[in-house]
This record gives structure tokens, sequence and C-alpha cells, in this order.
């Protein structure tokens, strides 16, 4: 088969059907100012797709901040990668703010979270290291791994008792090899909204000898009493040996940061080739993230704000016959049970009769039969938004309950 024309066949259900295919035109837009509510289709919608968790995207102080960032720097400086011309004071002090405020030595500056991790990944093993990791691990962790020229062991999602098999089979390859061994977990479960089971994997570090890298992309500034993380959380930062995040979620902005010993930190500035071959994250990025993590800090009314709607959202739906899983996590995902299409008539039915946006994931994410509508509670939802959110979610229950989504257009248009 021709390389291009399998891609269509590969497309599921989109490439049968262009009109909701062709071109770039057929993802979602939401238009108008960042907040609870945003335009889509020229049509206010009430939102719940944004990794806006603290409410900074819009906030005025941080749009200040952004702004006299701009002015006084442009979108340009500093020319070059950090290594060679990229390199400033304020990234430097960057650094070691994020360092002190998540309890680590010191911390290395990323252009871009997916990439970074990535980069971390393949800097610290080589073919001799053995990887364990949990199976709902972020796309970014898995495309790492696929590049990895050694053994890797996978155990289902936060199975601790399956994890312990697993790196007893990695420790007698280790031994083989004459290398070493890397756990990796999350923090909190994007898709779950579980939190990692940190605490238990660190307690096998009595029995095992690894390193344990931890993405806590949606756990930095939401977990924690100070908002330092899952880690601060569950009691065991000062076990992580690297811990990852990204600016994309409770920063609102972009951006990331890895975080560990001194010595290790030094190694992965001179080995990640996502940043020795790339330009350095530009100073009004940079100076927009000293404004957030200041205000993260010096702010903690933000991240109960954050967990008074989780929490409403969270009993709401609890108390209407809605399950949301494991979550502990402010992401609230609502599980149901359907088909793609009925998946795909629900969603369209939210978003052009109720009004309400949210990410709905279904299989190949997620096991065939089941539907979860994902939702990102913010700082500046309100208890109104909940109360809207919810009689709409029992509306549509309802009518998937009765099948009514069975026989829309759209469910048969993407029927399995």
């Amino acid at each position: 088969m021709d390389l291009f024309a399998k891609l269509k066949t590969n497309m599921g259900p989109l490439g049968k059907h262009s009109e909701f295919a062709d071109g770039y035109w057929s993802f979602p837009k939401l238009e108008g100012e960042i907040a609870p509510r945003m335009k889509f289709k020229g049509k206010e919608v009430l939102t719940w797709s944004l990794n806006n968790y603290l409410g900074l995207a819009n906030h005025p102080d941080i749009r200040k901040a952004d702004a006299d960032a701009a002015a006084k720097w442009g979108a340009a400086y500093p020319m070059g990668a950090r290594m060679m011309s990229g390199q400033t004071d304020m990234h430097e002090q960057l650094e070691d703010e994020l360092a002190a405020f998540v309890g680590k030595e010191k911390s290395y500056l990323l252009n871009y979270g997916y990439q970074g991790i990535m980069s971390v990944i393949d800097a610290i093993l080589d073919r001799k290291d053995v990887v364990v990791y949990d199976s709902e691990c972020h796309a970014c962790i898995i495309d790492a791994l696929r590049m990895h020229l050694g053994k890797r062991y996978v155990f289902p999602h936060n199975d601790i008792e399956n994890c312990e098999k697993q790196l007893e089979r990695a420790t007698k390859l280790a031994a083989e090899t004459g290398g070493g061994i890397l756990v990796i977990t999350e923090g909190v479960f994007g898709m779950t909204g579980d939190q990692g089971k940190l605490k238990e994997i660190v307690e096998l570090k009595k029995k095992f000898d690894f390193r344990l890298l931890v993405d806590d992309a949606h756990g930095f500034g939401t977990m924690g009493k100070t908002g330092a993380g899952t880690g601060e959380e569950q009691g065991v930062q000062d076990e992580i040996d690297l811990y990852f995040s990204t600016f994309a979620k409770s920063m609102a902005s972009i951006g990331a940061f890895i975080a560990g010993d001194a010595d290790v930190i030094l190694y992965l500035r001179y080995n990640m080739r996502s940043q020795i071959f790339a330009k350095s994250l530009p100073m009004l990025l940079v100076e927009g993230a000293l404004k957030r993590l200041d205000m993260l800090r010096s702010q903690p009314e933000l991240k109960d704000n954050l967990w008074k709607i989780v929490n409403a959202l969270r009993k709401g739906l609890h108390d209407n016959g809605f399950s949301t899983g494991k979550s502990n996590s402010p992401v609230t995902p609502v599980v149901l049970n359907g088909t793609v299409g009925e998946a795909a008539a629900l969603s369209m039915d939210l978003r052009e009769n109720f009004n309400i946006f949210c990410s709905v994931v279904i299989y190949p994410v997620v096991p065939k039969g089941m539907i979860i509508l994902r939702l990102i509670p913010t700082a500046v939802h309100t208890l109104e938004d909940v109360e809207e959110t919810i009689a709409a979610f029992s509306a549509v229950k309802d009518k998937l309950l009765s099948g009514v989504y069975k026989n829309s257009e759209l469910a048969l248009s993407f029927g399995e």
C-alpha cells in the first residue's frame, strides 16, 4: 500500500467522513478571552477543558507582567541555546527558585514539557539500563521509551504488587547488563485524576536499588500544603530522584523544568539534546514564569479557590449518581458507558444544546464501551457554573441511558 494512502485508513471513522476530517478545521476552536466562559461556533459555552488550574492565564497581574516583559525584551531574546548564547541571570534565578520551591538542590529549565521529558529520559538512560513504568504514563513518556535501546517493563496502573514483580525482573537483568534501574510514574494521572502511588513505590526502595522519576505536570501548584506537588502531598518529596513538571498547567504558560540532585542536573545540562540544539526559553516567558511562581507561593487562596470548586463539583456529581472513578486530584473524570458513536453524539449535544464544553475521552485511550467526560476545574469557576454543569450532565445521562444517542446521525457516522 502507498505510504500516504494508508493514512486515511488508519484514521478510523474520521477517514470515512471527509466532512469531519477534511482539513485542520475539524479541531474544535474556542474563541475569546481565556475564561470559564468562551465562544464555540459563535455561542457562549461553559468550558471545563482548559488546564488553567489557578486561573492565572488571564489574571490581570499576569497579563501586565507578560506585557511588560514583552515590551522590555521582545519575543527573541536571548538568541541561541543555553550553552552557547542563551544563558541569562534571569534563567538562573528561575531555576534556583523552582528548585527551592520543590525541595531539590538544582533545576534546569526546559523549552517544552513534551520534548523536555523525552529528552531527560533519553539523556539518563543507555542500552544497559532497565525501565519500570506505569501503564498509564503520559504519551511523552511512552514516546521516550520507544527510543530506549534497553529493556523496559510495564506494570498495570498503580498496581504496586505487579510493580514489585517488574522490579524483581529488572534487578536480575540489570545485574547481567551492568546497568541501572529507573522507575517512572506520574504524580497525578491526567485522564483518570488519581495520584500515582508514590509513597508505596518509595517504600520499594528498601528492597530494590532504583531511581524514581515523577512527571507531576498536573500536581505542581495544585497538590500539597504549599502547592509543591504530589510528593509533598504524600510526604515523599525527598525520595523523588528526578521531579519534572510543566508550566502549561498551573502556571498557564509555556516551558517546563526538571529538578534533582546538583550533579544529576549538571549532567543533564550538557547532555539533553532538546536543549543543547534548541533556542533558550525566551526571556518574556522566563520573566512571566517568575511572576507566576511568586503568585503561586504568595497567594494560597488561588489553590484554595480551586479546591472549593473541585470539592463542590465532585460532591454534586456523586450526589446525582455519577462516578468520578478513583480521582483524588482536581482532574475530574465523569465515567459513563457507551460506544464511540454515542460519545460523539453526547458531546455534540452538550456543546450545541447545553452550552457545555469539556473533553471527551474514548477508545483507544480508554477501553471499548467506556466514555469519560473529563472536567478540569479552575480557581475562576463559580459554584453557579458547577450547578449548571451537573444539571446538563444529568440530562444527557438520561438520554444516553434511554438510547437517544444510539440512532443519531453523528452516532451512526462514527459507529463501530
